[in-house]
């Protein structure tokens, strides 16, 4: 299978790198497209701050035409956005208009009533609100979430109901700090939190303050025509949106989702230009001559912020679960990569992973055939990645 390059900074050796692990990857990479399990894959991995490795392969669409997948291509980073919205809120911490253990009640009313009261900015950010979490998380069959409240809500009220209390309306599944569930829904109001506090919307805040900044120019909620063009996806509701940005008909219906920001997973970007973000948190918040954090923020964000705090999500049976302030802090004894990394996986699939021990910061998209989802495309890719450093 063709491996498409990408354009690089300096050659695998000059970073101490082994070039022949590239090979591997693109192997690795290649017999999972032959298998069928992943439609493509997009990776770009850097070290020292200088990118080495940049390259594609397999299909751009799951179907009407045979284009390749590009180094270039755009993907939807689904919820890599969260550490974006996670940026926007340390931001807005280091300029004093907000602290992490501010009680969300004080910035969102609709918290004020029990047991909404106790949730501060904090059990957002770390998935330990008690809200309920992703419908993925846990196999329900009688809650109803809180996507659905909305929607109820909606039919109602019509499109400027308060889709917040809609959202809350559905209660805690856990106490306030007890367990960690992963929640979307707590990022889509930890966007509401910042639109609040800084006084435009957080998809304007967020791009005018981290990706503008950062000269991501493959960046955005949503996509630019130029962006859908380029657009790689593998299931239909994205093939949809791209369609109507390419070939826009009638005006789309007025609706209440036009008045929340998807800070919790609407980011469409590159694997270079999420490499350039994650560098900027490898560089303790500066990128070339851009301070976006400063350091103690960037120490808040990448360090366990949790004490013997359970998570079952998915099957688990952690009883410690570290996470920090917006990234992932697990650490498996089955990953490569140096203790005290993070990161963050997207669903469909992608992951940026930044290994400050090793100077090193990989982001790559494994689009799962039908959006199905593929482990070995993230964890396997991840290990074969890191077993290159000399």
């Amino acid at each position: 299978m063709d491996v498409i390059s990408g354009r690089t900074d300096c050659r695998p050796a000059d970073v101490d790198y082994d070039a022949s692990r590239i090979d591997v990857l693109n192997g690795f990479f290649a017999g999972m497209i032959a298998d069928k399990k992943i439609q493509s894959a997009s990776y770009c991995i850097s070290r020292r701050g200088k990118v080495f490795a940049h390259g594609s392969l397999g299909a751009l669409r799951f179907r009407g035409d045979d284009a390749p997948m590009l180094p270039d291509s755009i993907f939807r980073i689904a919820s890599v956005s969260k550490t974006f919205t996670a940026v926007a809120i340390m931001k807005l911490v280091e300029d004093g208009l907000l602290r992490l253990d501010s009680n969300v009640a004080d910035i969102l009313p609709q918290f004020e009533a029990p047991p909404f009261d106790r949730i501060k900015v904090w059990h957002l950010l770390t998935h330990t609100s008690g809200l309920h979490p992703d419908s993925g998380c846990f196999n329900y069959k009688y809650v109803v979430s809180p996507w659905e409240h909305i929607a109820r809500k909606e039919k109602e009220d019509g499109i400027n109901t308060d889709w917040i209390s809609a959202g809350l309306s559905v209660g805690l599944r856990r106490d306030v700090g007890t367990e960690w569930q992963y929640c979307s829904f707590g990022y889509i109001l930890l966007g509401a939190v910042v639109s609040a506090v800084a006084g435009v919307p957080a998809t304007d805040y967020i791009r005018n303050s981290i990706i503008k900044p950062l000269n991501l120019a493959d960046t955005d909620f949503g996509m630019t025509p130029d962006m859908a063009l380029r657009a790689a996806y593998n299931v239909e509701h994205i093939e949809r949106e791209v369609h109507s940005i390419l070939h826009p008909g009638k005006v789309k219906e007025a609706s209440v989702w036009d008045h929340i920001d998807d800070t919790g997973g609407g980011i469409y970007s590159t694997a270079r230009d999420l490499n350039r973000f994650g560098n900027m948190m490898l560089g303790n918040g500066r990128l070339d001559s851009v301070r976006i954090l400063g350091r103690k923020s960037v120490e808040k964000m990448t360090t366990n912020a949790l004490q013997h705090i359970p998570d079952h999500c998915w099957g688990h049976e952690y009883e410690d679960r570290w996470y920090g302030m917006g990234f992932d802090m697990l650490s498996a004894n089955d990953c490569l990569t140096t203790p005290g990394h993070y990161f963050h996986e997207g669903a469909g699939g992608c992951a940026l992973v930044i290994d400050p021990a090793e100077d090193m910061v990989a982001a790559w998209s494994a689009l799962y055939t039908g959006g199905a989802f593929q482990g070995t495309a993230l964890y396997n890719a991840q290990n074969i990645m890191w077993s290159g450093l000399n």
